[in-house]
């Protein structure tokens, strides 16, 4: 199992978590599909200039969402690399997120 594998989380679990949510699609796709209410828009290539800041949190929780693993799970172990404990990704991504009637905003 990958650490991406491991990372994974439900729509539901993540809808539940006390976490910051990262939105890593683009903005096309923002526009087009919504987003969840709260989360932070971090784009793929500016993950290290936002979170490596070494008065972060490292054990905050985060979880990322992209519009499928294969966005996220790069970001995920990015933030892994920086030193963060406490990262996931939501299984199925957005999409999923949508799927289960879970909230999103325009």
């Amino acid at each position: 199992m990958s650490s991406n594998e491991a990372s994974l989380i439900s729509p539901a679990d993540a809808a539940a978590a006390d976490a910051k949510l990262i939105d890593v699609r683009s903005e096309k796709s923002r526009i087009e599909f919504g987003t969840i209410a709260g989360a932070i828009v971090v784009d793929k290539a500016d993950v290290q200039a936002q979170f490596g800041d070494e008065n972060s949190d490292r054990s905050e929780p985060i979880v990322v969402f992209c519009g499928s693993v294969k966005g996220s799970g790069p970001v995920v172990d990015e933030l892994k690399e920086l030193g963060y404990t406490n990262v996931s990704h939501i299984d199925g991504g957005f999409p999923a997120w949508k799927e289960q009637g879970l909230p999103t905003v325009s």
